[in-house]
């Protein structure tokens, strides 16, 4: 399995962006896909995008045109670039790993980082 750790959050205002990274180890990580969900309070965690091991990339319509992911293998790092955030981006973000190549729901994934809160002031 993947170990995973978020780093990167914090509180912001409306319009501004932030950059999520995801520390990764395990040989294995080269290999797997990786997702970013979040839960806003209140609410249940939800998908926000996804990057398999090839680079293709996935959004949620709700980030698509602001949020960007990306991968950087040969530092086991994973990156979400967050533009134009709003007060509703507001939410612990959580990346994920998996060796499958499904994307889109919590159960498509083996590994969890312990996620990292944002917070967006209007």
């Amino acid at each position: 399995q993947v170990q995973l750790v978020e780093s990167g959050g914090g509180l912001v205002q409306a319009g501004d962006s932030l950059r999520l990274s995801c520390a990764a180890s395990g040989r294995t990580f080269r290999w797997s896909s990786m997702g970013w969900f979040r839960q806003a309070p209140g609410k249940e965690r939800e998908f926000v995008g996804f990057i398999s091991s090839s680079g293709n990339t996935l959004y949620a319509d709700s980030v698509k045109g602001r949020f960007t992911i990306s991968r950087d293998n040969a530092k086991n790092m994973g990156y979400l670039q967050m533009n134009s955030l709003k007060p509703e981006d507001t939410a612990v973000y959580y990346c994920a790993a998996t060796a499958g190549g499904l994307c889109c729901t919590e159960a498509d994934y083996e590994s969890w980082g312990v996620g990292t809160r944002v917070t967006v002031s209007p």
